[in-house]
């Protein structure tokens, strides 16, 4: 394992390495609680003129200005969405990355399945609310923010990690199957299988946002959710990533992505050789990997900030492609 201070200059050179010009400027702000469903806490990355700094946020080091004034108009936005138990920093290189290419770049906390708050983990409501949870942030994010007149609406896009991953294709009209006799559910460990086959229902429908028009996704989960005939009928661009089913001791690694892929039509598929599931998660520093090793420690022969640097390029260039005609330049 890289020493602390090996770490962090390997992180500092690639961060440092992906602009000359432009840094992150970071800012929390909160969506407040509202018929549409509880308060969700925001995490947004934007365009910013200052050099970075070292950030110590949860005892993850982020590379970012604090409240730095936005910089450019007509910016695409991109949202976030975290793994089961996740957080809106746990993918923050990867939005530092975003910003710095010139997009404002929009986490959130799912309520009820965060690493703070996992009361509602793998529960029938979550799997029905992380997809509204995206809209209100969409909403939020186009008509409150401080700097929505800087966003061009017709440029959205979302990025979705691992639960994340089964939100974003929700989000952009994947139609997940939530029924009683899912082939896989009745054997699955998720509560949410086990509401479903006892007779619980979704509470509201899931419907897709037209506003978002481009989407990376990397390995999502669950995938027997979703229908070839329902997931063949998204009309938008998807960029599309998995781990690899060699590192699948962990039992998620390369799960679900390969499925995807069969149902999808023509997505742009990327295959990780060697990359385990949390190997998608941002750099963790020695703290970090001593407190959570499963989702810090890679393959002994798989180099994650490497792996960070392509995965960056190719996320960037993908939405760049499909935004062509906008910000982000």
């Amino acid at each position: 394992m890289m020493g602390r201070a090996k770490l962090v200059l390997a992180i500092c050179f690639f961060f440092f390495g992906l602009t000359a010009a432009n840094a992150a400027g970071v800012r929390n702000f909160d969506i407040p609680a509202a018929a549409a469903g509880p308060a969700i806490r925001l995490l947004v990355w934007t365009p910013c003129a200052e050099p970075p700094k070292e950030m110590d946020a949860r005892g993850a080091i982020f590379f970012a200005v604090p409240g730095c004034s936005v910089t450019g108009e007509k910016l695409p936005l991109i949202v976030i969405s975290h793994g089961r138990r996740g957080w809106f920093g746990g993918h923050h290189d990867t939005a530092a990355a975003l910003a710095d290419a010139g997009f404002v770049v929009a986490a959130l906390n799912h309520p009820g399945d965060t690493w703070r708050d996992a009361s509602r983990t793998d529960s029938l409501s979550v799997l029905v609310e992380r997809p509204a949870d995206i809209k209100r942030l969409i909403d939020y994010m186009l008509e409150s923010w401080p700097d929505a007149s800087r966003i061009d609406a017709r440029h959205i896009g979302l990025y979705g990690f691992s639960f994340g991953g089964y939100t974003g294709l929700a989000v952009i009209g994947g139609n997940p199957e939530l029924r009683k006799g899912l082939s896989n559910c009745a054997t699955s460990s998720l509560l949410a299988c086990k509401q479903l086959e006892s007779g619980e229902v979704p509470g509201q429908p899931i419907t897709p946002d037209p506003r978002v028009k481009a989407a990376v996704i990397a390995d999502p989960y669950p995938a027997f959710v979703f229908s070839e005939e329902n997931l063949k009928k998204i009309s938008i661009p998807v960029q599309l990533w998995s781990s690899d089913p060699a590192q699948n001791a962990d039992g998620l690694s390369g799960c679900c992505a390969s499925t995807i892929k069969q149902r999808l039509p023509a997505p742009d598929y990327h295959f990780v050789a060697n990359a385990k599931h949390f190997s998608f998660l941002a750099t963790c520093i020695p703290k970090e990997a001593q407190a959570n090793p499963t989702a810090c420690i890679d393959a002994p022969n798989f180099d994650r900030v490497d792996f960070h640097r392509s995965f960056h390029t190719d996320v960037v260039a993908f939405y760049r492609k499909h935004f062509a005609d906008g910000a982000g330049q």
